[in-house]
């Protein structure tokens, strides 16, 4: 259902929205509870394993280490990431349409693209940091510092944002006369340019340079650390070596190809208008796949992690 209301305040060619309609995913709503249910569960998982790497990583000194450092603050990303969209999903999925007011929804838009931004550009640092570790070892200990590591966070936020509050406040702007059913389960920056009834050929191009910059400054950073760290694994002389660096760095790489593919397949095309549909499940393979898997990718092969991690059980059920 199509409800207008009038707005005190004036979008561009004076026609106004109070709220937007979210469709979701109206071709499998019957299955809404199941999903429900999948989804709920995929959230919890997501949450709690995120949550309990940035738990333990703080709790043990001994994972007081940049590369740990830098996992932290992407385990605490994801877990933002994440809440930002899928509790409204949810919901979708167990009463159908959901409206979510203008604001609201710009809110979200922001939220959802900032933050995925800034974890774009924080796993760029994060290969960084294994390129030092593994090709810079013996400087390792004295490029990244404290005051380094500090220093990269705080770039991926300082890059990420006027970036990404420009494009918002651009689309913003823009003038949305109908029809304002949105295309997708939450409020991304696409769907709301396709809605808008005003020239949109700027905003257009002004999110695909913004996604282009974002991306392209991430991958570029991304392929030449691992090109080093590649070509340094393969000279080294011990074969338990190269399986040790190998192990370390493709549970990286794996995360690397589910963010950095279902990123590109939303975001990187010029006409922001194309292909909707598809962005669906690219969505929610950035939402709710890459930030389950995360904890889990990370985790599986790491001694120290599960250490620590059995340590911490053990506190716990001694302080019971």
């Amino acid at each position: 259902m199509m409800m207008w209301k009038e707005m005190p305040m004036e979008m561009g060619n004076g026609t106004t929205v109070q709220e937007f309609t979210l469709e979701g995913f109206p071709a499998i709503q019957h299955l809404g509870k199941v999903l429900f249910l999948v989804h709920l569960l995929a959230y919890l998982a997501s949450i709690a394993g995120n949550a309990v790497i940035v738990t333990i990583t703080c709790a043990d000194s001994r994972l007081h280490t940049p590369m740990y450092f830098f996992l932290r603050i992407f385990s605490f990303l994801e877990c933002c990431f994440t809440s930002t969209v899928i509790p409204k999903l949810l919901v979708i999925f167990l009463s159908g349409r959901q409206t979510i007011s203008f604001p609201a929804c710009f809110i979200q838009a922001f939220v959802f693209v900032f933050l995925g931004s800034t974890g774009s550009l924080l796993i760029a640092v994060m290969s960084l940091d294994r390129y030092v570790a593994i090709c810079k070892p013996l400087h390792y200990p004295i490029i990244m510092n404290l005051k380094t590591c500090f220093l990269l966070v705080t770039a991926c936020f300082a890059l990420a944002f006027p970036l990404i509050i420009g494009l918002v406040v651009k689309v913003f702007q823009l003038s949305f006369c109908g029809p304002h059913i949105i295309p997708h389960f939450f409020c991304d920056l696409a769907p709301l340019i396709h809605l808008s009834c005003s020239d949109t050929r700027s905003t257009e191009m002004l999110a695909f340079v913004v996604a282009l910059v974002i991306l392209l400054t991430s991958l570029i950073i991304t392929i030449i650390s691992y090109s080093n760290i590649v070509v340094t694994i393969i000279q080294l002389p011990s074969a338990k070596e190269k399986k040790k660096a190998f192990s370390t760095c493709s549970s990286h790489l794996i995360v690397l190809s589910l963010m950095y593919g279902s990123c590109v397949s939303i975001y990187v095309k010029p006409k922001q208008t194309k292909r909707l549909e598809s962005n669906r499940e690219a969505a929610l393979v950035n939402t709710v796949v890459t930030p389950l898997l995360n904890p889990v990718i990370y985790t599986l092969r790491n001694k120290q992690v599960h250490q620590a991690l059995r340590e911490m059980m053990h506190k716990m059920k001694i302080s019971r």
